[in-house]
């Protein structure tokens, strides 16, 4: 039976190419992303004294922000390829197949796919942690005398640590969609109306919670301490802590904040815009796999842009401690940043693809090509405008107590130029995913 399952999961994958290709672009992405930043801690090893500070705080501390980041997105991708998956899981149960074994096939799918990602990841790890380590060596932060030496233990590290993240992902979305009678169309409307996990609550309320502790420590500890960096040491990853969190909460608060919208689609004619308002709390559970990352995505660029503006702004620059500061503050925006919209696009390809068969059945009902699009594009409207609010909001964490600790007030005097600038960012990828992904579906 072993074997057979084997052969199963193979063939499996070869016909669900797109679920497929998600799960590897995150894995392959963490792992370059996380593996990059790990190579300067284990170079910092080796270093010179001087270079050793640098290095540390490069590589463990932006490092692991963007983890924390990088293995929530792996785990949602995971999490959300392995759900919609129930109607085929609650097939196999109907012909004689048991929970453990069903639950065998989706491991072995994903333990496959992730280590191939993984070690791809691993490799482009290797070469980009080089370029990590001469952009910080040009730019001075590094000194000459200290040479890049990371070996495969710090990219192997990053490597198995996406692929237990990956793996545990997929234990715990197989062990509930096999939950329960084998009932095809009662697994499915579980697997999209179910209710939130205890765990991940109990999560969601601890990042959260830590957030916003910092944000108070920053306005009553730091901002009075001599160091004019303290405040951003404890405010920096406010925005990122409590965006992961409300991420974690995306299904429920995507439902919550989209049942007011079907008031205003009532309102409308467009078939388009019921469509929209409909499947967006319909299917909260499936589109929060954009909406968590969108939510990332805004926290994090909002938050740090403005806290590098009000550095600049407060501080004179040009002085050692700002330049590497400042640095480290652009990498951690330009990474994490990136990595969220791949994100962005790689949730609405899954998703769209997952939707493939109800789109069609849309199209035999009588629906045009245009009113289809119209209505994914509209979905996709949606979780922009409450991702982009909420995320918004967890940049305010980081905002406000960095401002009050720079004297500038819970309103910074001046940068009030990029809020908008990122929300337009996030709104033209979230759209332009949606819009590519629907549009190979339709055609």
């Amino acid at each position: 039976m072993s074997a057979g399952t084997t052969t199963l999961a193979w063939r499996s994958l070869r016909h669900r190419p797109l679920a497929a290709t998600a799960t590897f672009l995150a894995v392959l992405l963490g792992t370059a992303l996380i593996g990059s930043f790990a190579t300067l801690v284990e170079t910092s090893f080796s270093a010179a004294a001087a270079d050793t500070g640098n290095l540390v705080v490069m590589g463990a501390v932006v490092g692991g922000w963007g983890a924390l980041i990088v293995l929530f997105s792996v785990a949602s991708t995971v999490g959300i390829t392995t759900t919609q998956r129930a109607a085929e899981i609650g097939l196999l149960r109907t012909i004689g197949a048991t929970p453990r074994q069903a639950r065998r096939l989706i491991a072995r799918e994903a333990a496959g796919v992730a280590l191939l990602g993984a070690v791809l990841g691993a490799l482009v790890a290797a070469g980009t942690g080089r370029l990590l380590f001469d952009l910080l060596q040009s730019g001075g932060l590094v000194s000459d005398a200290t040479r890049y030496d990371a070996g495969p233990a710090s990219v192997g590290a990053a490597a198995l640590l996406v692929f237990l993240a990956a793996g545990a992902a997929a234990a715990v979305a197989a062990r509930r969609a096999t939950r329960g009678p084998a009932g095809v169309l009662v697994r499915d409307s579980v697997a999209e109306q179910g209710r939130m996990r205890w765990w991940r609550v109990a999560i969601a309320v601890l990042l959260i919670g830590y957030g916003l502790a910092m944000a108070v420590i920053t306005i009553t500890v730091t901002a009075h301490d001599e160091d004019p960096y303290a405040a951003m040491s404890t405010s920096g990853s406010s925005s990122i802590l409590v965006g992961v969190g409300l991420a974690v909460l995306a299904p429920v608060l995507l439902r919550w904040c989209a049942a007011p919208l079907r008031l205003v689609a009532g309102a409308s004619s467009s078939a388009s815009a019921h469509l929209a308002s409909y499947n967006t709390v319909r299917r909260a559970h499936l589109l929060s796999g954009v909406l968590a990352p969108v939510i990332v995505l805004t926290a994090a660029a909002a938050g740090t842009l403005l806290l590098v503006n009000i550095d600049t702004r407060s501080l004179p620059a040009g002085t050692p401690d700002s330049d590497t500061i400042n640095l480290l503050n652009n990498v951690v925006v330009a990474m994490i940043a990136l990595f969220a919209a791949i994100m962005v696009v790689n949730a609405f390809v899954a998703t769209v693809a997952h939707r493939r068969t109800e789109l069609e059945r849309l199209r035999l009902l009588g629906a045009t090509p245009r009113q289809v699009r119209g209505s994914v594009v509209a979905e996709a409207a949606v979780v922009a405008v409450i991702g982009v609010g909420l995320g918004l909001l967890a940049a305010l964490t980081t905002v406000v107590p960095f401002a009050v600790a720079r004297n500038e007030g819970v309103v910074p005097d001046g940068g009030l130029w990029l809020v908008p600038a990122v929300v337009l960012a996030v709104a033209a990828v979230t759209l332009g995913s949606a819009r590519g992904a629907v549009r190979s579906a339709v055609r």
